[in-house]
């Protein structure tokens, strides 16, 4: 199995998810990451069916230098009663420069009947004809049977008819295509295995295609079955898995091509990449997300932050003693790392492992060491019942810790006050005026910002104070802000959680903040996230 097809399709398929709109730059882009990846075949779009896509090709053959991956155009047969030789957008397929390209063609004779409204013989020729025009023109054709499960239901004699006149042309791949999502592993197992037989494809004893010709899937998570769909379907014979980055697609998404690699190769043995692109795919997984502008799935499998996130005491006490106790894996496997909740649920071990995690080392044999954790462990309990949540704010918890340890932590600046006006004016529009009040670098400094929201104001007001003292604020950023009521029965009296996600450009950290005013919680939160980025680059109090 070591030949099985890689093929992503997070440019084309993955581009129709809700919300999600890339720009030709970014589909350069995420191409190259996902070469690095190691993916077989990237899909860049479908030229000529719009001019993004087309552009995209005609850049990607000076722009785009792909060491692992080749390039592949998406299209459709000819239309039924011409010829692919001059049918336009076949035309557009040649001229993409793309040394493939996939064919999305139909495959249920009531789609034929229905959608395309020509005869079902028709819609074979149009197989046949454009399979044919594009080998000829020194293509590799892969062909998408579209809504090939239904169809099976429909009519399989069809059906399979369809996938036959493909590979009687040319084509190296019929990919089996679940549209609409609908399908599970059993069934998806058994039409597979009953199509290889009836196609005539040798897989032979090791699970590889023989010749040229090879079946493929390429699956919807309508029943959020897409990723064991696609296991079941390689189980079953086929050779070639389609997928995108993320998950990423339409309603529900398609096969997350990660997970269904990082299973194969890591869970089943198959070598579907090498394990040094392998070891990238949390990183590229992320780095997609940013562009996208999709925020990363904390909790997807493998590459998501929490994928190896230990939480529970009991969970710790064990893994203090061996990680595999309550790991699937070795999370280095696929470029991701175990991480250590802090919570009311922690125990000494959860503290200690988490403040190695973060470069203190706490040895539970040293007296005041035993000490510290136990007091650690107190203030985190009291502080979570007062609303605090650690496991979502790592920095906070490490300032805690260093609080705690002597000298553990720089004293950059003293607060001496802060305030807000908020100044609504004639024009319904309403402008906010923050103060704020310190002493750093030995002076007392006293800043006024404007923003568009009392919490935009503070932030700005507290950069202008600190910035002589500490130009290096300049580099940090808030990039996102996340409040919540606690007690929402209390209404405008209730408690409110302010988590703040800041970037000095390399990575990220969120603080915390709980009060009765979402003020003085945002500023808590903005404060520790200030203080966190100046003990990250290394920075001394002045």
């Amino acid at each position: 199995m070591s030949d099985l097809h890689v093929y992503d399709t997070t440019l084309r398929d993955g581009a129709q998810q809700e919300g999600l709109n890339l720009s030709v730059t970014d589909k350069l882009t995420i191409a190259s990451h996902l070469d690095d990846l190691g993916v077989g075949f990237i899909e860049g779009g479908w030229p000529g069916a719009n001019p993004k896509d087309t552009e995209f090709f005609a850049r990607a053959a000076s722009e785009l230098s792909l060491r692992n991956a080749t390039l592949a155009a998406f299209g459709a047969t000819r239309r039924a009663g011409g010829a692919a030789s001059t049918d336009p957008l076949v035309r557009a397929l040649v001229e993409s420069g793309a040394p493939v390209v996939t064919l999305v063609a139909k495959s249920h004779v009531g789609h034929v009947e229905r959608a395309l409204k020509t005869t079902l013989e028709e819609n074979l020729e149009m197989i046949r004809d454009t399979v044919s025009f594009l080998r000829g023109e020194g293509r590799r054709v892969f062909l998408d049977a579209e809504h090939f499960f239904d169809g099976y239901a429909a009519d399989r004699a069809y059906a399979i008819e369809a996938l036959r006149a493909a590979f009687e042309s040319g084509a190296e791949v019929a990919a089996l295509c679940d549209t609409n999502g609908g399908m599970l592993p059993g069934p998806v197992w058994d039409v597979v295995t009953d199509v290889v037989e009836a196609i005539g494809l040798d897989t032979g004893p090791d699970g590889g295609a023989s010749g040229e010709a090879r079946l493929g899937i390429h699956c919807h998570n309508d029943t959020g079955c897409a990723v064991a769909n696609s296991m079941a379907a390689v189980d079953a014979g086929a050779t070639h898995v389609q997928g995108t980055i993320n998950g990423y697609g339409e309603r529900t998404g398609n096969a997350n091509l990660v997970t269904v690699v990082a299973n194969l190769q890591l869970k089943e043995g198959i070598e579907v990449m090498d394990s040094h692109h392998l070891q990238e795919a949390t990183r590229i997984s992320h780095a997609i997300s940013e562009i996208t502008n999709v925020p990363a799935y904390s909790r997807q499998p493998y590459t998501g932050s929490s994928a190896f996130a230990h939480k529970a005491g009991l969970h710790a006490s064990a893994i203090k003693v061996d990680p595999d106790l309550y790991q699937h894996l070795d999370p280095k496997a696929v470029g991701n790392d175990m991480r250590m909740l802090i919570s009311d649920m922690a125990g000494r071990a959860s503290i200690e492992l988490k403040s190695r995690e973060l470069g203190v080392e706490l040895d539970p044999e040293n007296e005041e060491h035993s000490a510290l954790v136990k007091k650690v462990l107190a203030t985190v309990k009291d502080l979570e019942l007062r609303g605090y949540t650690f496991d979502a704010a790592d920095a906070s918890f490490e300032l805690l810790l260093r609080r705690e340890l002597q000298d553990g932590l720089p004293d950059f600046f003293e607060i001496e006050s802060w305030r807000v006006i908020t100044d609504s004016q004639s024009t319904g529009d309403a402008l906010s005026e923050a103060t704020v009040k310190l002493t750093a670098g030995g002076k007392r400094v006293l800043r006024t910002g404007e923003g568009n929201g009392p919490v935009n104001a503070l932030d700005h007001a507290l950069r202008l104070a600190l910035s002589t003292a500490y130009p290096e604020i300049e580099h940090l950023e808030l990039i996102d802000y996340r409040v919540r009521i606690l007690d929402a029965a209390h209404g405008t009296d209730a408690v409110t959680r302010v988590l703040i996600e800041t970037s000095d450009g390399e990575t990220t950290w969120e603080t915390i903040g709980v009060a009765a005013n979402i003020l003085q919680a945002s500023w808590q939160a903005l404060v520790d996230g200030v203080t966190y980025g100046l003990v990250r680059a290394g920075v001394p109090a002045r």
